[in-house]
């Protein structure tokens, strides 16, 4: 079986975001392999050695990024693939992302695509379904379970509380949600091993693409902090007192009703 797994180098869960001019300032902060395709890592290994084949990584970025890839092939991912589009691209958003992913796996012949169900930084939950969408094959977001049995495919999702059973066929995109497993830490072995496995970079050019073609759709204007939180109050006294001081709050101050 012919597996990908997207990859999107992402903050740091644990990481304190500084603002500079308005925008995020990177000096100094910690990078991880987004926790969403974390499972997707994991899931897409899990399938390769029930079923057997090979799972590839692929990520969109910059130079940096080749760390988090190293991180995946360590966690047992057979090989991986950097598209960087830093010198290319100086304005890029989720469009480009899943056009510059469709373009490479269009010729990949591809069973299984997992990826994400979102990614901590952005949360829009878009190239997954954008990259299924170009390359004209069905999708399912927000599994936490997936069976595949020859090239019939049972995935459970996930529906806010509760689940939905899709049965759909191969080749397929499906999106990992929390639940789906428990991603493995890499092993030392798996760390040495992670050296020697292949880690291709392309550029834009390599895919015959031109940054026209990837073209961001959205721009972002500024990036800002929510304000900073005002301490509570607590409403003391009997219970209609209570009541009638809330409505008071919510109509004066907090100006909601």
């Amino acid at each position: 079986m012919n597996i990908f797994a997207l990859l999107k180098r992402t903050f740091d869960t644990e990481e304190k975001i500084m603002i500079t001019n308005g925008e995020i300032n990177e000096d100094g902060a910690e990078f991880i392999i987004n926790p969403y395709d974390e499972y997707a890592v994991e899931e897409a290994i899990k399938l390769r050695e029930q079923h057997g084949g090979e799972v590839t990584v692929i990520s969109v970025g910059n130079e940096e990024t080749q760390k988090q890839l190293r991180t995946a092939l360590a966690m047992g991912a057979d090989k991986a693939v950097l598209i960087n589009i830093e010198d290319d691209v100086e304005n890029s958003d989720q469009v480009t992302t899943a056009k510059v992913l469709a373009t490479y796996l269009q010729d990949q012949d591809p069973d299984l695509i997992i990826a994400g169900n979102v990614a901590i930084d952005q949360a829009s939950g878009q190239v997954g379904p954008r990259v299924a969408d170009l390359l004209d094959i069905p999708y399912v977001t927000t599994i936490t379970k997936i069976e595949i049995a020859e090239n019939k495919v049972t995935a459970t999702r996930d529906v806010e509380g509760d689940e939905e059973i899709i049965e759909t066929t191969l080749p397929l995109l499906v999106t990992a949600q929390q639940g789906l497993n428990e991603p493995r830490y890499p092993s030392l072995p798996g760390i040495m091993k992670a050296k020697k496995k292949p880690l291709e970079e392309l550029e834009l050019d390599d895919l015959d693409l031109e940054e026209e073609d990837v073209e961001a759709k959205t721009k972002t204007i500024e990036v800002y902090l929510p304000p900073k939180r005002e301490a509570g109050k607590v409403l003391k006294g009997e219970i209609a007192d209570q009541v009638k001081e809330l409505v008071h709050l919510l109509h004066e101050e907090a100006k909601i009703v």
